[in-house]
C-alpha cells in the first residue's frame, strides 16, 4: 500500500544520522529484526511512549513504541504507516503495524513474549491477522483478546507527533484507542473459552529480556 507521495527525510523530520538508520530498514523483515533486537522499555521510571526518535535515542521500545517506529521506516520506505490496535478484556492492548504484499496482510511487533511477534503477510483481511494473536493472547491461563482497530494511518498527523516527539506520543495512542474497533468473538464464546493448561502456561513464562519482577515480566 504505496504511499501517494513518499515522504523525505528533511519531510519527517528526522536528522541525517536518523534517517541513515531507517534507510537501511528497507523491508519488513528487517524492520522486524531491529526491534526485535532493541531490548524491552520495561518503564522503570514511569509509563512512555516514545516516537521514532524517542526510540533511536533511547535504544529500547515496549509494543506501541516499537510500532511508531516501524510505521516510519516503512514510510521512509514509500510504504503508508499503518498501525493496528488489539484490545483485550482486563489486560493490557497490543499494537502492531501493518504493512501488505500481494494484497495480503501481515504485522511487524515487539513483544518480550514469544508469541504476539511478527506475522508473515498470508492473511486476507484485518480481521483474520488479528486472529492469530488470539489463542496465545492470555493473562495467566485466560484467553483476554476481544477487538481489533481498523488500520490506523499514521499518516493522517504530523510527524511531530509521532516521528520527533521529543515528549511522549499520548495524543496519537489515545487517537489509536478511540479508533473503530470490531468484536472478535461473541459475549458467549467468550464464556465458554477453555483455560490455557499448565504446559502452556509455562510456555507463556519464556520472555526474551530479562524483567525486574514477575508482575513486569507478565506486562510486556
Amino acid at each position: 500500500m504505496p504511499l501517494n507521495k513518499k515522504p523525505t527525510p528533511a519531510g519527517l523530520g528526522l536528522t541525517k544520522a536518523e534517517a541513515r538508520v531507517l534507510h537501511r530498514l528497507c523491508t519488513p523483515e528487517r524492520i522486524q529484526a531491529y526491534v526485535t533486537d532493541l531490548p524491552t522499555n520495561f518503564e522503570r521510571k514511569g509509563d512512555t511512549c516514545l516516537s521514532v526518535r524517542g526510540v533511536l535515542r533511547e535504544h529500547k521500545a515496549h509494543c506501541i513504541e516499537a510500532a511508531f517506529f516501524a510505521a516510519g521506516a516503512l514510510a521512509l520506505a514509500g510504504e503508508r504507516p499503518l498501525l493496528m490496535d488489539l484490545q483485550a478484556e482486563g489486560d493490557a492492548d497490543h499494537v502492531v503495524a501493518l504493512f501488505r504484499r500481494d494484497g495480503c496482510w501481515g504485522a511487524i511487533s515487539k513483544s518480550n513474549h514469544v508469541w504476539l511477534r511478527w506475522r508473515d503477510p498470508v492473511y486476507r483481511s484485518l480481521r483474520e491477522l488479528a486472529m492469530t494473536y488470539f489463542h496465545e493472547y492470555v493473562l495467566d491461563d485466560r484467553k483476554t483478546l476481544r477487538t481489533y482497530s481498523r488500520a490506523f494511518d499514521l499518516s493522517r498527523f504530523s510527524p511531530t507527533l509521532w516521528v520527533t516527539n521529543e515528549d511522549h506520543c499520548w495524543e496519537i495512542g489515545a487517537r489509536l484507542d478511540d479508533s473503530r474497533h470490531y468484536r472478535l468473538i461473541t459475549k458467549d464464546q467468550a464464556r465458554r473459552l477453555t483455560r490455557r493448561d499448565a504446559t502452556e502456561q509455562r510456555a507463556g513464562k519464556l520472555i526474551q529480556f530479562k524483567a525486574p519482577d514477575r508482575k513486569t515480566a507478565r506486562n510486556y
